[in-house]
């Protein structure tokens, strides 16, 4: 029995969850600032409480000073009159700073938060989802529910508040007249519910419409000299201008609700007003009623007809915030794939660097049709250079995600000095890697900032030591040297100058475990040597697994490891791999044929 009673309160608590999705996402946010919110809500009582007072002093000036013809109960009157007006002005300014001041605030933590639940998704995450659309949740979504914090939420209460009073009063000063208002309330809040469940759902899309825009808008900046090589511009152009107008039709569809919505509740509220009024007026006549009592009254009426309008409005803000909410909230929920266990394995503070890979199988989840590996088995010995040659798309790159632990493996175990490495912390693992990328990353910073990167912690002299090092002796000879801003991605540097930060980068972090996918395609001839060479240098007494393209660049590795279609079909050294007849050798007389 018990349990039969119980479900239909959890149905009604996800039902009203469901509705005040964006104040049921806020909460926990502004709990650590209770004390604030208390003051706020303190100040909002103060205020409406104030405003209601109001229409009792127009009573007595009326009454007590115009009709009775006494200037000195005028004077008292008026007097009271501005000391309520300056209290409302003093409780109005604090709740407007306090409620300010929290939506800024628990914008700000939600931002982070946010934020750090990107940052920890695994690589599988966007796979699928958009960067743009990430960004817009991160920025406009959090926006919208700043402002439902900061102003709609205040507005909201205290319209109930001066509705509440407002009817109150009304009931004081005249219950006939009172219920004539009543008989409507009804007609203002149908459309209220019924205006309010569209709005909810067109603001959802109105959003994902905007996130959109966003998506295309950055893909295309991003891609920018590409889409000008191409001459794609008008292309693009037709059509973003055709998704901004899927945008406005959506807004307009919102906006026309929330006007109907509007209409509604001012044609019936102030009708309603205006009819009580004329009635009022006859009694006023008939001298059933004071001139005071009829002002008061009408203040009264005024004041719950513009809080019922108010709140109309307001109402469409918490439906906007609720779908705002909605989104952020499929965000919030996501969780990382690649996780630390319950009980983590601890590595040494440097690993030996045996790097293991036994019968590993794995499929990229946005490609579940294609394995990537296929029974991949490899060990790598302390110290040893290991390259990975093979046709684009037989999986060498897929072989360092595995190892940096970006996915799992559907089948087998990879192992760092003898440990699974998915028993042991994410950042431990990738702590005792250094990786330079094919496309290597250049942050929006200075050159001495992007090789810091490698290890926060490193002084300048270290950072410059790296970059000698690395062959990135160009940076002395920028305008303000390492202190230089490179513009967004590197944009002020060439390819192989971006390659030599990289690896100046990998430099600094001085991992027992080297892993370069590439790191050289960038670079001319002269450049290419002077990088080999501090390569060389680096990967003395420390594992280093190297993909290559250009075999020229792996002829001296102890071992070399040709992968085709997920698998090792051939090992060996290069002058052992040359002599056969396999995928090797057909590179290698394909890359050399004309030397």
């Amino acid at each position: 029995m018990s349990d039969n009673q119980a479900t239909p309160t959890r149905i009604t608590l996800k039902q009203l969850s469901a509705r005040l999705g964006a104040l049921s996402l806020m909460l926990p946010y502004m709990r650590p600032y209770r004390g604030r919110v208390v003051g706020a809500t303190a100040a909002l009582l103060a205020s409406s409480g104030l405003i209601l007072a109001l229409g009792q002093g127009v009573r007595r000036l009326i009454d007590g000073g115009f009709s009775a013809g006494s200037e000195a109960r005028l004077n008292s009157a008026a007097l009271v009159m501005v000391g309520v007006v300056a209290g409302l002005a003093i409780a109005t300014f604090i709740r407007f700073y306090l409620i300010s001041w929290l939506g800024e605030r628990v914008a700000a933590d939600l931002r982070r938060e946010l934020f750090e639940r990107v940052i920890s998704l695994s690589p599988a995450f966007f796979e699928t989802a958009r960067t743009g659309d990430t960004l817009t949740r991160l920025t406009s979504d959090i926006s919208v529910l700043q402002a439902l914090i900061g102003s709609a939420i205040s507005l909201w209460l205290r319209s109930a508040i001066l509705m509440l009073g407002a009817f109150g009063m009304l009931l004081v000063t005249s219950p006939k007249l009172a219920g004539l208002i009543v008989l409507v309330i009804p007609f203002v809040v149908g459309p209220l519910v019924l205006f309010g469940r569209r709005e909810r759902r067109l603001s959802r899309v109105a959003q994902d419409r905007v996130a959109d825009l966003g998506a295309y808008a950055e893909e295309t900046i991003n891609a920018l000299r590409t889409v000008q090589a191409f001459t794609h511009e008008p292309v693009d152009r037709s059509r973003f201008a055709a998704d901004a107008e899927r945008s406005v039709a959506t807004a307009l569809r919102r906006i026309r609700t929330r006007a109907m919505l509007l209409f509604s509740v001012i044609l019936l509220g102030f009708g309603a007003i205006v009819f009580a009024l004329w009635v009022g007026g006859r009694d006023v006549i008939t001298g059933s009623m004071s001139s005071g009592d009829l002002s008061a009254f009408m203040f009264y009426a005024v004041l719950l007809a513009s809080s019922g309008a108010q709140m109309s409005e307001v109402w469409g803000e918490l439906q906007r915030a609720g779908g705002a909410a909605d989104r952020l909230r499929e965000l919030l929920n996501e969780r990382p794939t690649i996780t630390a266990p319950a009980r983590p394995a601890l590595l040494p503070a440097r690993v030996a660097g045996r790097v293991t890979f036994d019968t590993v199988s794995f499929r990229y989840p946005a490609r579940p049709e294609t394995s990537a590996l296929v029974d991949f088995t490899l060990d790598v010995a302390p110290g040893e250079t290991v390259a990975l040659v093979g046709p684009s798309g037989a999986g060498k790159t897929t072989v360092l995600q595995l190892l940096l632990r970006f996915y799992d493996p559907e089948s087998g175990v990879i192992r760092l000095d003898g440990v699974d490495v998915r028993s042991v912390a994410p950042g431990d693992l990738r702590g005792q890697l250094g990786l330079v990328p094919q496309d290597p990353v250049i942050f929006s910073t200075s050159a001495m900032e992007n090789i810091r990167y490698g290890r926060p912690d490193a002084t300048a002299a270290e950072i410059r030591a790296a970059a000698h090092a690395a062959h990135a002796d160009f940076l002395d000879a920028l305008p303000q040297g390492f202190d230089t801003f490179l513009g967004e991605k590197g944009v002020r540097l060439s390819g192989g100058q971006r390659q030599r930060i990289a690896i100046a980068r990998a430099i600094l972090r001085d991992p027992p475990v080297l892993l370069l996918d590439e790191a050289t395609s960038a670079l001319d001839a002269e450049s290419e040597r002077a990088v080999q060479e501090a390569l060389a240098t680096l990967s003395r007494d420390r594992t280093t697994i190297v993909i290559a393209h250009r075999l020229a660049t792996v002829r001296k590795a102890d071992r070399i490891v040709v992968v085709e279609a997920g698998r090792i079909v051939a090992t060996g050294t290069h002058e052992s791999l040359i002599r056969g007849d396999g995928v090797y050798a057909r590179l290698a007389r394909l890359q050399f044929s004309d030397a």
